[in-house]
């Protein structure tokens, strides 16, 4: 039986451990999944003492450890290099580390799997935190016509844009948006603030013009970002939960060869919440 775990802090509220069992249902494996609550002292002893059993494959890592194991594998995905950040460790063959992160994967997966387009459009991401570095890459593999990255710091957001040197891609602040030459036809929200039930310090009028907006927070009832879109007149809205979901799933798939199929286990999960 293949052993598998989450490192954060706090972690007893992650959903890792079921949905990766509802995965390995799925792929026929038999499966151990467990959760490890660390401290930022602690963490690369227990992570080590993890991996020390050999039926310890592969770990999946959250807040606040992603930039910390980032340092410690031998190799760094190109994701993970331009994200500073690991979300899912890999022990090879050889008994070697490779570090990745998924969330990217996670969030176009789920973005396509909702019939959101991408190529070809006019995408703004609101924030310059983690959340955003990690999906950078995968947004503009996908071609969008651009992409603006805006952070209520400006001077942030174009270090972000800097990372990946595109002229499809751009850093701006928040003040800058009113400005906008065109409207955006998806709007993403990775600040935390709606887990604070704040919003963006943003015009209404960016949101109201836009066809579709997309929050990674999610919550047993729409978010306060998701509300406000629709109070504005935005037809479609959408959470993360299935990003989350999205992102477990490619760790799966990194792990075991196996992409599970994430509809079901979204519907689960949107049960319980």
């Amino acid at each position: 039986m293949n052993k598998y775990t989450v490192f954060g802090n706090p972690i007893a509220q992650s959903k890792s451990p079921s949905i990766h069992q509802m995965f390995a249902e799925q792929a026929g494996l038999n499966i151990e999944y467990g959760r490890n609550l660390a401290t930022k002292e602690d963490f690369i002893p227990t992570l080590i003492d993890f991996f020390q059993d050999p039926k310890a494959m592969g770990c999946n890592v959250t807040a606040p450890f992603k930039e910390q194991v980032a340092k410690w594998v031998g190799e760094l995905s190109a994701a993970a290099k331009i994200a500073g950040a690991v979300n899912t460790v890999i022990k090879r063959e050889d008994g070697s580390f490779l570090g990745d992160t998924t969330d990217g994967c996670g969030l176009v997966q789920d973005l396509l799997r909702l019939g959101v387009q991408i190529k070809d459009t006019h995408i703004l991401l609101l924030g310059a935190g983690g959340a955003a570095r990690g999906v950078l890459q995968s947004i503009l593999a996908l071609e969008p016509a651009s992409l603006s990255i805006a952070n209520r710091t400006q001077e942030k957001a174009e270090q972000l844009a800097a990372l990946i040197p595109q002229d499809n891609f751009i850093g701006i602040g928040f003040n800058q948006l009113n400005k906008a030459l065109q409207a955006f036809d998806l709007i993403i929200n990775s600040t935390s603030a709606s887990l604070t039930g704040e919003l963006p310090a943003i015009s209404d009028s960016v949101i109201s013009s836009c066809t579709c907006v997309y929050d990674m927070s999610y919550a047993d009832k729409p978010t306060v970002f998701m509300q406000h879109a629709q109070n504005l007149g935005v037809v479609n809205t959408f959470d993360g939960l299935g990003m989350l979901v999205g992102q477990a799933a490619e760790s799966f798939y990194l792990w075991t060869g196996y992409r599970p199929n994430v509809a079901p286990v979204i519907q689960s999960l949107r049960s319980t919440l």
